[in-house]
Formats: structure tokens, sequence, C-alpha cells
């Protein structure tokens, strides 16, 4: 499938929001979930070969890459990728522009994936198709992390609008006053191991106050 207008939409949004990326990381009452994370995160990709899909500005690769054995990040956005490699040992992580529908690299290479709140930006029409191309990359077998948001009141941007489909949106205003309409869907653990139960063995769900993230090992192919 070629680039969506959605596709486009996303990535436009992101390189426009390169600079300011990092603040959504820096709400006071976050912290202790972040600090959790960060030594959870470190722990669970240990040793391992590591393909990060939508990686962003690298805010989550600089805390897990130095415990790899090797990292390679994706994200369509070179804005964002510019700041990613500041962050990391180029020894360790390799940056490339790539598409997380069309992931550009050998099949079966990495006994890892990771990606950090991209789930919330896959149209719900479209995850099985984005877990296809996904585990497709990886090793059979191979350790699996998503890490996303909760919707939390009074923390989180306000739903403004929900498709047919079911999946919801936000308006987000930038610092330079431009307003974007945001896919951003907020998954039940339900719906989350639902999804992934077909492909995914030895499946776990963690949540805190503001964050969940699911661990598995690629089972099959669907």
């Amino acid at each position: 499938m070629s680039e969506t207008a959605s596709d486009r939409r996303m990535r436009d949004y992101y390189a426009a929001r390169a600079e300011e990326y990092d603040r959504i990381y820096q709400k006071p009452e976050r912290q202790a979930d972040l600090r959790k994370i960060e030594s959870w995160l470190q722990a669970t990709l240990a040793g391992c070969t590591v393909l990060e899909i939508a990686c962003g500005t690298g805010y989550w690769t600089q805390f897990y890459a130095p415990h790899c054995a090797k990292v390679i990040a994706l994200d369509s956005a070179l804005e964002t990728l510019a700041i990613a490699r500041t962050r990391t040992p180029p020894e360790r992580v390799s940056f490339a522009v790539g598409d997380a529908y069309r992931i550009p690299m050998q099949s079966g290479k990495f006994d890892a994936g990771f990606a950090g709140f991209w789930w919330s930006h896959v149209p719900l029409d479209r995850i099985r198709e984005f877990l296809r191309g996904f585990h497709a990359a990886l090793r059979p077998g191979a350790r699996v992390v998503f890490l996303d948001n909760r919707f939390v009141e009074g923390s989180s941007t306000p739903i403004s609008e929900r498709d047919a489909e079911g999946n919801t949106f936000q308006a987000r205003r930038l610092a330079d006053g431009s307003s974007h309409r945001v896919l951003k869907n907020f998954p039940t653990r339900e719906e989350l191991l639902r999804i992934l139960a077909p492909v995914a063995g030895a499946l776990r769900y963690h949540e805190w106050e503001y964050y969940w993230a699911v661990e598995y090992e690629v089972a099959a192919l669907n």
C-alpha cells in the first residue's frame, strides 16, 4: 500500500513538532512513572538486537540502547531523526528514514522489536497490517514491546472527535500557532490482549498511572 493522506499528515505533524516533541515528558505528575519505565525498558531489552519503529526524537532510544547489542531505529520525519542522532552512541545505534507500514529491513534480522507511543497512532483497521509487517522483520520468538499512553482526565489532551470506525482524535496546537487533527487511540487492556493473543506468546500487560505497555514473543504471522 502506498503512503496514505493520513500517513502524510502524521509525518508532517511530527516534523513540525520536532523541536517541542519532548515537552510532553516534562509534565511533573508523570515523572515517577517515567523513571520506573526507563528502568523497566532497559532490563526488558538488555542484550538484544532491536528494531525500533517510529523512534521520534530518540527519547526512549537513549535509555535502552546503551544496554543492547545493536539498535536500528526508524522514523519517517527527518526533523525528529536529526535530534535522535545526537542522543545515542553511533557504534550502538543506526538511524534511518523508514515507514512503519513498509519496513525496509531484511526479514528475520532482529531478536527484539520496540515502538514507543506509536500504537495509539495506528488506525484500528490497519493494526493487523502493521503487525504483519513488523513481525516479518523479526526472528521467530523475538521479544516485542509496545509502550503508550493511558487517557487520564486532566493530564491528557481531551478527545475532540471519534470517527465511524471508533478511532479517536485530538486537536493539538503547536508553538507556532498551527492546529493539527491527530489520531490518538487509547485501547483498553482487553482490546490489546484480544488483538495480540493470536500472534503473541508469553503475552504480558503492564500498567502505570499514565502509561501502559505490552511485551510478548512473536508466535506466528497472521
